[in-house]
């Protein structure tokens, strides 16, 4: 017959190890590899009536994705301002400008999330600050799954390893009064629209 002593071990135990799987961290989402040859940061901005589209050459995107718990996701982005490229010297140069970004006193634009919800489209929503300019704002950035995929044995080697690719597009539009982006001129308020469309194509893999 157990003794009341041990009965109330085990109990003593049970409630410890109960406990201490309630309060367990939840599993960290994993990390994916950006394909920085398929991955695009893209902007649209009207010169007058038409729209004038540029690109960021380069970038750094750092992307943990879980699909089955997409609030443990998170994105970091930095964009070198240098970058910018809208295929055309003189007008990229005026960019870089303090007319424009002041690139030489603010070289990066970044964004990092601080939440990552669910919306009810089955998109994500990344809320966190967005700096430019050396001004940072709260946006939030819809997130939109493009597809997900494993990769048959077969094909990984020729992927580089790949086991599992992913396709991301953020979007979202701007203005670019909010950070003092070509406010400081009356002719550039006067021929380039305020509102800034901004789209993010990624592509990411797991190994």
């Amino acid at each position: 017959m157990k003794s009341a002593h041990s009965g109330f071990v085990f109990l003593a135990t049970l409630a410890l190890v109960s406990a201490a799987a309630l309060g367990a961290a939840p599993a960290a989402a994993e990390s994916w590899n950006v394909d920085s040859s398929h991955t695009e940061v893209n902007f649209s901005v009207n010169h007058f009536f038409t729209p004038v589209n540029g690109t960021f050459d380069e970038f750094d995107i750092d992307l943990a994705y879980d699909a089955g718990n997409p609030t443990a996701s998170r994105v970091r982005v930095t964009i070198p301002v240098g970058s910018i490229n809208t295929r055309n010297e003189r007008r990229d140069g005026h960019l870089l400008s303090a007319d424009f970004f002041g690139a030489d006193d603010h070289g990066e634009i970044t964004f990092e999330s601080t939440s990552v919800k669910a919306a009810d489209d089955g998109s994500l929503i990344a809320t966190g600050p967005l700096t430019i300019k050396g001004i940072s704002r709260e946006v939030e950035l819809p997130i939109t799954l493009l597809g997900i995929k494993d990769i048959p044995a077969e094909m990984q080697e020729m992927l580089g390893g790949a086991k599992r690719i992913a396709s991301f597009k953020a979007s979202t539009t701007l203005d670019r009064g909010d950070y003092e982006v070509g406010t400081g001129s009356w002719a550039a308020d006067v021929v380039v629209g305020s509102d800034v469309d901004v789209e993010i194509l990624v592509e990411a893999h797991l190994r």
